[in-house]
């Protein structure tokens, strides 16, 4: 009985205030959602390195691991991502790999790491979330546009405040209490902010070849966290850091795929894109709470 506490306890506030988002939005269709977009890339996501990186939540070798980890997972969600949609007869295979390649590690995995983990739990996903922030603006851009943008990085502050983490780190550096205080409070306000955009975005994103995107959905939900316990087997992984590999596999495609697609690639892929992201978070309802405890009762 106590399991099922401990996951209404992870779930509920994290579904709840994604559906204040969706109530939102079918409420007023025309609600701007650009100051929560412009807040989390400039500010938000920046605040949630600094914060969750940190010397007390994650050693700069846990890090490490878990970045490399995270690496080969998503190596190998490329190659479910190529085998799907070839299987599927797409047309323009490397435009719509991004959303199988890069989940959702940010709006979802954060807070459900967070509430399954605690602030330690953080930190891994964060390790996590880094190296998927870094994705989306050189590979997802690459893929998306088929050819490399430095401006891209150069002007992105979450790649920066990476860089910056990475050194408190590996230099084992605590931040002065008003930095961590502040960070914590813009963490704590962005993930707010994301999850009920997340819900909002639920109400506008079309699905516009259910088929397809339901099929290539399997890559992302099921596949993704069985790719995920792999390698928690085959590295001899435990604890809350393995259930937290695991939670960040299994997550729904990201948004931030549609936005990056809706800037480099034709109205086609891109509709092709936010369908699988529709479909995809729509399954994690379900996929996502039986991976969170299978995780709850077998890596704490």
């Amino acid at each position: 009985m106590e399991i099922y506490l401990k996951l209404f306890e992870v779930l509920f506030p994290v579904f709840f205030i994604i559906g204040i988002g969706y109530f939102l939005g079918k409420k007023n269709p025309k609600i701007d959602t650009t100051f929560i977009a412009t807040f989390a890339a400039n500010i938000g996501s920046p605040a949630i390195v600094i914060y969750s990186l940190n010397s007390i939540n994650i050693s700069f070798n846990i890090f490490k691991d878990y970045f490399w980890y995270y690496s080969i997972a998503i190596f190998a969600f490329f190659l479910v991502g190529l085998i799907f949609l070839y299987f599927q007869k797409t047309k323009d295979i490397i435009r719509e790999l991004p959303p199988f390649v890069m989940p959702n590690t940010g709006n979802m995995g954060l807070p459900l790491c967070l509430f399954a983990y605690g602030s330690e739990g953080l930190g891994v996903a964060a390790a996590i979330s880094a190296l998927i922030i870094l994705c989306h603006f050189t590979l997802g851009v690459f893929l998306a546009d088929r050819k490399f943008n430095f401006e891209v990085i150069a002007k992105s502050p979450a790649f920066y405040s990476v860089i910056i983490a990475v050194i408190l780190l590996y230099f084992d550096i605590q931040l002065p209490v008003v930095i961590e205080n502040t960070t914590q409070l813009l963490t704590y306000a962005t993930i707010f902010l994301i999850l009920m955009s997340l819900g909002i975005a639920l109400t506008r994103l079309k699905i516009f070849s259910f088929k397809k995107a339901f099929v290539s959905s399997i890559g992302r939900v099921i596949l993704g966290p069985i790719i995920g316990y792999i390698l928690i087997i085959y590295f001899n992984l435990e604890g809350f850091a393995a259930g937290v590999l695991l939670i960040q596999c299994s997550m729904p495609s990201a948004i931030l795929n549609y936005l990056v697609g809706s800037i480099y690639s034709p109205k086609k892929i891109v509709d092709n894109v936010a369908s699988m992201i529709v479909v995809s978070t729509l399954m994690s309802f379900i996929t996502v709470p039986l991976v969170v405890f299978f995780a709850l009762k077998y890596f704490n």
